[in-house]
């Protein structure tokens, strides 16, 4: 029973890593073109996984969460954004 437990979970990292080679974008990938990290993950299996998670995958950036009114990300605070400055200057010199 063990062996199947160990067995499912190296085949379930395999294709987790699989999946992540084939929905990476190709300008993110690592070191080598998108399709050689697929074949080496696709025929290298355990090893080519690892491979695949240490030095192919994109590394992760932080982005902060703030949805901003254009779409997208935005400032991370008020006093990051300009037209928030520019508002508040409005207000402070009486032009409201």
């Amino acid at each position: 029973m063990a062996y199947a437990l160990v067995a499912l979970v190296i085949v379930g990292a395999w294709l987790f890593c699989l999946f992540d080679v084939i929905t990476t974008e190709e300008g993110e990938v690592r070191r080598l073109p998108k399709f050689a990290w697929f074949v080496v993950t696709l025929f290298g299996f355990l090893p080519g996984a690892l491979l695949w998670l240490a030095f192919g995958r994109p590394r992760v950036r932080a982005r902060v969460l703030t949805p901003s009114l254009g779409g997208g990300y935005g400032p991370k605070g008020p006093d990051d954004d300009p037209e928030f400055l520019r508002d508040l200057d409005r207000r402070l010199r009486g032009d409201d």
